[in-house]
C-alpha cells in the first residue's frame, strides 16, 4: 500500500496551470478555444468533455500541460477526476496522451474505474489503440491506485456504481483497514456494502464488519 501512494506522489505532479475559465469561442469533438483575459487557450479535449460543454457560452476547464523539447501541448477536461484518470492512464507503459483521451472519449471514468476495478481486460483492450498487453498493465498499474486516489465512484463486486455512501466514514474505514495491510481496492468494496445495508453505522462498527468479511 506505501508503495501505491509512493508511486502515485512521483507521477502525479500538478499542473502549472490547475485550470482556465472564460469563453468558449470555438468548439470541435477534439479541441476547445477559451479566451481569457484576451488570450485564446487552444485544449486538446475528450469526447466526454466536448459532450459536456458543447452549448455552453463560458467554461471552465481543468488542465493538464504536456511540455516537451519540441512543443507545449494543453489538455483540457471537464472536471478534475477526469484529468486526474487522464494524468494515471499516461504513467502506464504504452499509453501516451493521445491514447489515454481515446479511452476518456470511449468510456466515462466511471465506467472505465468500473472496468479496472474488475479486471475486464476485453472491455478495455475493445478501445481503439489499447492491445491485450496494454490493457493488462492499465488493470494492474491502477486497480488499487484509482482508489486510493478517491478517483473511482463507489463499485460493489457486480460491477456497477453503488448507491452514495457516507463518503467521511468510508474513506476513515478503508484508510484504517488499509492500515492494518488489506489492499484498497477489495477493501472499500466491502465497506461500501457494508453502509449500503447499515447507513448509520459508525466508524469503528464498520471496521469490525469488514475485517470478518474481507479475505
Amino acid at each position: 500500500m506505501r508503495a501505491v501512494y509512493l508511486d502515485v506522489l512521483i507521477h502525479f505532479v500538478k499542473t502549472m496551470i490547475e485550470y482556465i475559465k472564460g469563453e468558449l469561442t470555438e468548439l470541435t469533438p477534439a479541441l476547445a478555444t477559451v479566451e481569457a483575459a484576451g488570450v485564446g487557450y487552444g485544449l486538446n479535449i475528450s469526447l466526454t468533455t466536448y459532450s459536456a460543454i458543447q452549448g455552453k457560452k463560458d467554461v471552465k476547464l481543468y488542465v493538464y500541460e504536456a511540455i516537451r523539447e519540441d512543443s507545449h501541448l494543453l489538455y483540457g477536461f471537464v472536471s478534475k477526476k477526469e484529468r486526474e484518470m487522464f494524468e494515471l492512464l499516461i504513467t502506464v507503459s504504452g499509453v501516451g496522451a493521445n491514447t489515454a483521451r481515446m479511452m476518456l472519449s470511449s468510456m466515462s471514468v466511471s465506467e472505465l474505474c468500473s472496468a479496472i476495478s474488475r479486471g475486464d481486460e476485453r472491455l478495455i483492450k475493445g478501445i481503439k489503440g489499447i492491445g491485450k498487453m496494454t490493457a493488462q498493465r492499465i488493470i494492474v498499474d491502477l486497480r488499487d491506485k484509482i482508489v486510493a486516489l478517491g478517483i473511482a465512484d463507489e463499485i460493489p463486486a457486480g460491477g456497477t456504481v453503488s448507491a452514495p455512501v457516507n463518503n467521511a466514514v468510508r474513506d476513515e474505514a478503508v484508510a484504517a483497514l488499509t492500515m492494518l495491510g488489506f489492499a484498497p481496492a477489495p477493501t472499500q468494496k466491502v465497506v461500501v456494502a457494508i453502509l449500503q445495508e447499515q447507513p448509520d453505522l459508525p466508524v469503528e462498527q464498520v471496521v469490525k464488519l469488514a475485517l470478518k468479511q474481507i479475505k
